[in-house]
């Protein structure tokens, strides 16, 4: 009898062991799944993305080169329309990503280009304190990292090189934001005109000096564009909406406020958001438009910002995709099938593939 009670409990302490090492490997591959698609593959995806070269290097030129991200509507989920699981999920890609870039690409100065919120423009004051708290906290930045934000249609400046226009007061109905808004573009333009002349007039002789440099115009809504047709990439509209026709201050501003704002600031260059998708246009005498793509999953696969070396007369633009979420969705399927595999096989209901294909092949000799 005490024989019996002893190899009975050998074999309980057996089975033990080999529930324990299961659990075990279950924990390890969660564990290495779990740091590898919320953690290391941002860094594995953004360590590929290089600034890119100016055309005259600054060292020659004496110019300062100023190093730039720019990424556009993020769109964080609100309380009306905002599933606590979307909201965690997006987010938390948002701010893996932007902290990844931030350590590894050191920029100086990072532009949002509006559509901060989803739900801007009709928020109460209390879901509005709380989104600004939580924007806060998934961009958040060191000191000497300068984060300038642009208005976008549903979230309701001058900087050097940088004109940043809020394109949403930009309707020419004569509204009071609109007026304000046209007014100080006239003025920043009459000092952009003073900077540019070599013999100033008497209109300038009060005026503070800016650098004689085109400026870079930085705003939410495109510059008017039929449709996105001639647009293509990767990262561009779906094939079958490019050539859907866009409407005047809905999806791109009017053909009037466009003209006036390459008249008035003879831009250099414009990177604009709104559309979610990539998109490079030449608009008049040769000014290139670049549409940055959206920073969340929740409005694209294949999100990505816009890395930029901007000197006062140069520069030179490179993209910088995140990890597709197809790719995170496809690694944690995988996991499963191979924990289900894995638990399978310890409880033997799962026969070695080995034996299954001698199985299979010995049946089809038979028949």
């Amino acid at each position: 009898m005490a024989l019996i009670r002893l190899g009975f409990g050998r074999q309980h302490l057996y089975l033990l062991r080999r529930r324990s090492f299961l659990l075990s490997k279950l924990i390890a591959v969660v564990f290495a799944v779990l740091l590898f698609c919320e953690f290391l593959i941002y860094y594995l995806v953004i360590f590929r993305c290089d600034w890119p070269e100016v055309k005259t290097p600054a060292h020659n030129s004496g110019q300062e080169t100023l190093k730039a991200m720019f990424l556009a509507d993020t769109h964080l989920l609100g309380e009306i329309r905002g599933h606590w699981l979307d909201k965690l999920r997006r987010e938390w890609q948002m701010e893996r990503a932007f902290q990844t870039a931030l350590w590894l690409l050191q920029p100086e100065v990072v532009f949002i280009l509006g559509d901060i919120f989803d739900e801007g423009k009709w928020s109460s004051p209390q879901a509005w304190a709380d989104d600004v708290e939580r924007f806060q906290k998934i961009f958040r930045h060191p000191r000497h990292v300068l984060l300038k934000v642009v208005a976008g249609n549903h979230d309701i400046g001058f900087h050097y090189h940088f004109v940043m226009v809020n394109s949403v007061a930009l309707e020419g109905d004569g509204c009071n934001l609109c007026s304000e808004a046209e007014a100080e573009i006239i003025e920043i333009s009459h000092k952009l005109n003073c900077s540019r002349e070599e013999h100033h007039s008497s209109r300038c002789t009060d005026e503070q000096p800016l650098p004689a440099s085109a400026p870079v115009l930085l705003q939410h809504f495109p510059l008017y564009r039929r449709s996105d047709a001639n647009c293509s990439g990767d990262d561009a509209a779906p094939l079958e909406e490019r050539d859907i026709p866009f409407k005047e201050r809905y999806d791109a501003l009017s053909r009037e406020a466009s003209q006036k704002l390459l008249w008035w600031l003879r831009p250099r260059l414009v990177l604009s958001g709104h559309t979610h998708s990539a998109c490079e246009v030449l608009h008049g005498a040769g000014t290139m438009e670049i549409s940055v793509p959206s920073f969340s999953w929740r409005n694209r696969n294949n999100p990505s910002f816009i890395m930029g070396m901007l000197t006062p007369t140069e520069y030179a633009l490179a993209k910088c995709y995140l990890p597709y979420e197809n790719t995170v969705l496809a690694t944690y399927c995988v996991a499963v099938g191979f924990l289900a595999v894995l638990t399978l096989a310890h409880f033997k209901l799962l026969a070695s593939p080995l034996l299954f294909g001698w199985n299979l092949l010995r049946k089809l000799k038979t028949t």
